[in-house]
């Protein structure tokens, strides 16, 4: 993979009830601005670099690492809820991204871009995003998340991620490349999440934060949010991988509640901008470029 480039700028916020770290990525004369939420929960916005950085050759994006993750982690014990999550995306927007404002939300990301719109809609967070993008989004209900959590597991035990652990485990690596290791038992760890578990190589590996993973999930309880999107108006575009080991029913689903543009990915698991970058980029950009022409 290519390196990270540096952002133009980064630091910390100011206004959220802990520093949460940011960075921003812009060509030199954007025509729009987009947030990007990273998934997880409790990881960090590194991993969708440098393939997301494609949408910053026309717009500004800021990326921001969210609370309890990457360098917005602390010791601070009290759990983090999807409550304090949407707060501190209305403090990162109006301290850093005032004004009309497209969300691009990635898995977890682009569930809390739903819940942060849900909570906005009702006036209990900052103003409603002008559009969402949702790449490969979380599960949409409890139900299935659960069928995610069977199928996901169901992958990672099979034969064939089951002998590539016994390749690993016996062909002495770590013990001659601790680093090679490292990276290889990252890709296994991942491999179930995508169409062709080789592509695992090509993701930046990237930690999660587990109390906030687990706090954050037992914090939506039995939720649903399908329900409630069907009295959201907000412009969307939903982009699926086929093989994505959450269920594409759960995305068109969220789709049919928004009335949601589509983008259906054939051999793409859940990292479309891994698996399947030229189909994502063009549906991204031909929705941004229709919404943002139709508000001017």
């Amino acid at each position: 993979m290519p390196p990270i480039p540096p952002p133009l700028a980064s630091g910390f916020t100011t206004t959220t009830t802990a520093p949460l770290y940011w960075c921003r990525y812009a060509p030199p004369a954007p025509r729009s601005r987009l947030v990007v939420l990273h998934g997880g929960p409790g990881a960090q916005h590194d991993y969708v670099l440098p393939q997301l950085l494609a949408l910053a050759e026309d717009r500004e994006c800021l990326f921001y690492d969210q609370r309890g993750g990457g360098r917005s982690k602390s010791d601070d014990r009290a759990p983090v809820t999807w409550r304090t999550q949407v707060q501190d995306l209305t403090a990162v927007l109006a301290e850093l991204a005032p004004g009309p404002v497209s969300l691009v939300g990635y898995s977890w990301g682009a569930l809390l871009a739903m819940l942060y719109a849900l909570e906005a809609a009702a006036g209990r967070a900052g103003p409603v995003p002008a559009r969402m993008v949702l790449l490969d989004p979380a599960p949409a209900t409890r139900a299935f998340r659960d069928a995610f959590e069977g199928e996901f597991a169901r992958r990672q035990a099979s034969p064939a991620i089951a002998a590539l652990r016994a390749e690993l485990a016996a062909s002495g690596l770590r013990e001659r490349d601790p680093e090679a290791h490292k990276q290889r038992a990252f890709e296994l760890s991942v491999a179930g999440y995508f169409a062709d578990p080789a592509r695992a190589r090509d993701l930046t590996p990237f930690r999660v934060t587990g109390r906030v993973q687990q706090s954050i999930w037992e914090s939506l309880g039995t939720y649903d949010v399908v329900t409630p999107l069907r009295d959201l108006r907000v412009p969307s575009l939903v982009v699926h991988g086929r093989q994505d080991p959450i269920p594409l029913a759960s995305a068109e689903a969220v789709a049919e509640a928004l009335g949601a543009r589509t983008c259906w990915l054939d051999a793409c698991g859940h990292v479309p901008y891994v698996e399947q970058p030229e189909a994502t980029f063009a549906a991204v950009r031909a929705f941004l470029d229709d919404t943002e022409s139709l508000a001017t």
